[in-house]
C-alpha cells in the first residue's frame, strides 16, 4: 500500500536509532511479528486484533498516532471500515449463547419481544422448577416493569459443587477464546463487538484470552480486574473464582 504502515513503523524506528530488540523489550512483542510488520507479511501475523493491537502497540511506542495506523490497517488490508470510516464500530449489540455463537439482539421489534415473552410464559408453566442445566437455557427476557427473573435464576445454576460462573462484556471490538476446564470452546476464537456479551458460562474452572484489555469479566458476579491494554492477554480462572494471568505460551488460542 501507498505510505503503507509496515515502512511508516520501519523508518520511524530507524530514525529513532533503535533495534528490533529494543522494540521488543518495550513491547514484549515478538521480532518476527515486528519484522512481518515492517515489511507488510501480514500473513506471517495472526490477524485481526491481534495485528491491529500490535501496530497499535508499536506505533504508540514510537510516538506515532498508533490508533491510526491500527485503522489504516485494518482499512487496507482487511478492507473494513466503509463509508463509517476505517475503525468507527456502529454494529449492534449482539449477544453469545452458551456455544460461543453470536447472535444480534435487536431484531425482530415487537414481535420478537411478543416471541420471547410466549416462550417464556410457558416455559414457567410446562418445566418443572429448576429445570435445564447450566450452559444451555436462557432465561426469559424480564416483562417491562417487573422483575428481572435472572436474578432468580443464575444462583440455582451455582448449585452444582465446584462450579464457578463466567459473563463477559466488550467495551469496545475484542478477540475472545474462552474454554471450560474439560477444554470445551465456549467461544471459540471470536471477534466480539462493542457491547456484545458472553454467558454466563458455568464450569469448574476456565481459560480465556483475549486480544486487547476492552472487555469487562464478571466472576460468579464480582468484576475482575483486567489492565487496559492493547497487547494480548489471558487468564486461568479455578473453581473458587480467583484469577491467574498466563503467559503468552500458556494462553488458549481456540485454534
Amino acid at each position: 500500500m501507498a505510505n503503507g504502515v509496515g515502512p511508516t513503523l520501519r523508518e520511524a524506528r530507524k530514525r529513532r536509532e533503535l533495534e528490533l530488540s529494543d522494540v521488543e523489550q518495550a513491547t514484549r512483542i515478538r521480532p518476527r511479528f515486528l519484522r512481518a510488520i515492517e515489511s507488510e507479511e501480514w500473513d506471517v501475523l495472526p490477524g485481526g486484533v491481534y495485528t491491529r493491537g500490535f501496530i497499535r502497540t508499536y506505533g504508540a511506542y514510537l510516538g506515532l498516532d498508533g490508533d491510526r495506523l491500527a485503522a489504516d490497517y485494518r482499512r487496507d488490508v482487511e478492507g473494513a471500515g466503509g463509508e463509517n470510516g476505517p475503525g468507527t464500530e456502529h454494529a449492534p449489540t449482539q449477544t453469545a449463547d452458551a456455544g460461543g455463537r453470536l447472535q444480534p439482539s435487536r431484531r425482530g421489534g415487537w414481535i420478537a419481544v411478543a416471541v420471547v415473552l410466549l416462550i417464556g410464559a410457558l416455559a414457567i408453566v410446562v418445566l418443572p422448577a429448576g429445570g435445564g442445566g447450566p450452559d444451555v437455557a436462557k432465561p426469559p427476557a424480564p416483562r417491562a416493569g417487573g422483575t428481572d427473573r435472572r436474578a432468580k435464576q443464575v444462583p440455582a445454576t451455582k448449585l452444582q459443587a465446584g462450579s464457578v460462573s463466567l459473563r463477559l462484556t466488550a467495551t469496545a471490538e475484542v478477540w475472545v477464546c474462552v474454554l471450560a476446564g474439560s477444554g470445551r470452546h465456549l467461544v471459540d476464537g471470536q471477534i466480539l463487538e462493542t457491547g456484545a456479551r458472553a454467558g454466563p458460562f458455568h464450569s469448574g474452572s476456565f481459560t480465556v484470552s483475549f486480544g486487547n484489555g476492552e472487555v469487562s469479566m464478571l466472576i460468579d458476579g464480582r468484576e475482575a480486574e483486567i489492565p487496559a491494554t492493547s497487547s494480548p492477554i489471558g487468564y486461568a480462572v479455578d473453581s473458587s473464582g480467583t484469577l491467574t494471568e498466563l503467559s503468552e505460551t500458556e494462553r488458549p488460542t481456540c485454534a
